[in-house]
């Protein structure tokens, strides 16, 4: 089953489902990520139970905030894999990876898994929206006003 369809099924036919705290992040197929709307990752990291990591750029980041609760880390940044590894409060700390609409969260999970990481979670709506879902903004979730 494709991610596509695997989402408009609205994740009914997960293979594995793994908790954390309230959240529940289901699985397409082992080799795709683990998947959050934008009100589930707000939540799992306000409660602390993933690392949130903006990688879009910090333009975008003045654009329209940085999402509370979410590290502003430039994916372009060479030092990226070791400032999310710097931010994450222990190495067996779960990752969501958010940006616009889901695209370069979706390529930077590849990424860290060739660094290492092993729970990575995608938020492919993204802050804009994308077929996946509105996005954080029209979500209304909270921003944070982000400043160079």
């Amino acid at each position: 089953m494709n991610r596509r369809r695997f989402l408009a099924l609205g994740g009914t036919a997960a293979i594995g489902v793994v908790t954390y705290s309230t959240v529940t992040l289901s699985r397409a197929r082992a080799d795709e990520a683990t998947t959050l709307t934008p009100v589930e990752a707000h939540a799992a990291a306000n409660r602390g139970d993933i690392l949130l990591v903006d990688v879009r750029r910090p333009d975008e980041w003045e654009d329209t905030g940085v999402g509370a609760g979410a590290a502003p880390i430039d994916l372009r940044d060479d030092d990226f894999i070791e400032a999310v590894r710097a931010a994450q409060r222990d190495s067996t700390q779960p990752v969501a990876l958010i940006c616009a609409r889901g695209v370069r969260s979706a390529r930077t999970t590849q990424r860290l898994v060739a660094a290492g990481f092993t729970s990575i979670i995608d938020v492919p709506e993204g802050m804009l929206g994308s077929r996946a879902g509105p996005g954080w903004l029209a979500r209304d979730l909270p921003i944070v006003t982000y400043h160079r």
